[in-house]
């Protein structure tokens, strides 16, 4: 156990240890004892903090991922020299390529993931993964706007951000190449910045 998940309690290592294997290998394929195991979490510890069972960890793993997504779009743009709509998505692609060049192809998204697996059932895990995109949605939304892009457009640009990464991500895992990444920043870059009105 990483020394960042030593600093987690018990509940929120299960929680993250399942939206980690969710990326890697979906739902079906994540079992609770693989889930308290990665999380140094006793088995019967999960029943005590998940009485909703498997359904209520996967929702919970669902909507942390969302959140972090959702954060780590103001340190995106905290770290960006010159704030812009391309520059914003290039560093949300470069998370995932790092990632990919340094460990292979292994995990994806644990909301796209879920989404795939659970959309078409409804219910509580359809709506879970719904909330995690909008969680997510709506910082970049936020972003575009302080960098200038009209309300009007936007949230729909948010959309194309995320559904773009999404479907990058799928390319680059089937393909087992970082090309459908770096493709979408190169192509998309431009479009982005063309929604800032120029300065008057």
């Amino acid at each position: 156990m990483g020394e960042a998940q030593a600093r987690r309690g018990p509940r929120e290592r299960m929680v993250f240890s399942a939206a980690q294997l969710i990326r890697r290998d979906g739902i079906a394929a994540t079992g609770m004892r693989e889930v308290a195991a990665l999380a140094d979490a006793p088995r019967g510890s999960l029943q005590y903090y998940f009485p909703g069972g498997k359904e209520q960890l996967v929702n919970e793993a669902v909507g942390w991922a969302g959140r972090y997504a959702g954060k780590r779009i103001a340190r995106f743009v905290a770290d960006l020299d010159e704030p812009s709509p391309s520059a914003l998505f290039a560093a949300m692609i470069a998370q995932w390529t790092d990632e990919y060049e340094a460990q292979g192809f292994g995990g994806g998204c644990p909301v796209a993931a879920a989404t795939v697996e659970r959309a078409s059932a409804g219910g509580a895990t359809r709506e879970a993964v719904a909330a995690a995109f909008a969680t997510w949605r709506e910082p970049l939304t936020g972003a575009l706007g302080d960098m200038g892009v009209p309300a009007a457009r936007a949230e729909a640009l948010a959309t194309l951000m995320i559904s773009t990464l999404e479907g990058a991500i799928i390319l680059a895992r089937a393909e087992q190449d970082v090309r459908p990444l770096r493709t979408v920043v190169a192509e998309l870059g431009p479009l982005l910045d063309a929604a800032v009105p120029p300065a008057s």
